[in-house]
């Protein structure tokens, strides 16, 4: 057993001792605990094995911006979520977050967690050492996450969970009439040409590789990817330096950064002499995109991924 294992065994002790202590103290309040009867409930299989979810859920929990995002393109809005430092101001959920509690950065405030009584609690399997204590708090439910591959099944498990299945149906449906609506508009002038996607973080340049959420939307509408980076990798990031920067060859360009920082940065990169040799910078064919909304997992990142195409390739001088 890892030290870092034992650490989160030693918080999880800790905070069910602090749970039970709280629902002691405030019984007549009837804070949230096993003891409130749960009513009619059905089982969903997951990462950690069954949990019987309540029937029509209604006040809805998530631990990853992921999970939040695929419940808000399903028409519903969790009453409290944990988000991601950088991502949480992503443009492509500007508006839709009015409302939802925050219940810290990627780790959970338990305080807020029980004064808010979910129905269900909804994330990945990056809480699991603390799953015992969140089941004590309400039905909990952790996907296998795997990478942002994993995004589509993930959205299947968030509908299940919901009974969403019908919205979701509707969902794909719109995504796939979104792509089918662009591939018509960019026809057959993009056949032979590479797009190469980069992405600027602290400390590292990598580009998205095979299975990746970006690239399963450019693969979806037929755009094809540079040979270095239609690979599979682990994490589906394939990292890079200025000695190996044909890895971002392409006809095409699309490149972004997370933080401040990291967007200054990418407008020095596409200045250095290094990179005025590769073949879109040479054409002027060189995109800035949202780091977030490229990485987003989810169908509403999709949908604005969908609309930077449209932008920047719909509208291109010269392919």
């Amino acid at each position: 057993m890892t030290i870092r294992r034992l650490i989160g065994w030693f918080l999880v002790g800790i905070l069910g001792f602090s749970i039970l202590t709280a629902c002691g103290n405030h019984r007549s309040e009837k804070s949230p605990s096993l003891e409130q009867p749960i009513g009619e409930c059905r089982i969903v299989q997951h990462k950690l094995g069954e949990t019987c979810v309540p029937e029509k859920p209604q006040r809805i929990v998530t631990l990853s911006l992921y999970t939040l995002a695929h419940a808000i393109s399903l028409g519903v809005k969790p009453i409290g979520s944990t988000f991601i430092d950088n991502w949480y101001s992503a443009p492509y959920l500007e508006g839709k977050l009015d409302g939802i509690d925050t219940l810290g950065n990627e780790r959970t405030n338990f305080e807020k967690l029980l004064l808010l009584k979910p129905d269900v609690i909804i994330g990945l399997d990056w809480d699991e050492a603390v799953y015992p204590t969140l089941s004590e708090i309400a039905p909990t439910v952790l996907d296998d996450w795997g990478g942002t591959e994993n995004w589509r099944i993930h959205l299947d498990l968030v509908a299940e969970v919901l009974e969403k299945q019908a919205a979701a149906e509707q969902a794909w449906a719109d995504y796939y009439q979104r792509i089918e609506e662009l591939k018509e508009a960019l026809d057959d002038r993009y056949n032979g040409k590479t797009i190469s996607l980069v992405f600027v973080a602290p400390g590292v340049i990598f580009s998205e590789t095979k299975g990746s959420f970006s690239d399963s939307i450019l693969k979806d509408i037929g755009l094809e990817r540079p040979a270095a980076q239609d690979v599979i990798v682990p994490d589906s990031q394939l990292q890079f330096t200025e000695e190996t920067l044909e890895i971002a060859d392409g006809d095409f360009l699309l490149i972004g950064g997370l933080t401040a920082e990291d967007k200054d940065r990418v407008q020095e990169i596409t200045q250095d002499p290094l990179w005025q040799k590769l073949r879109a910078v040479q054409k002027g064919h060189v995109y800035i995109i949202d780091y977030t909304t490229w990485r987003g997992g989810n169908l509403i990142a999709a949908d604005a991924v969908i609309d930077d195409l449209f932008k920047h390739l719909v509208n291109a001088d010269d392919t």
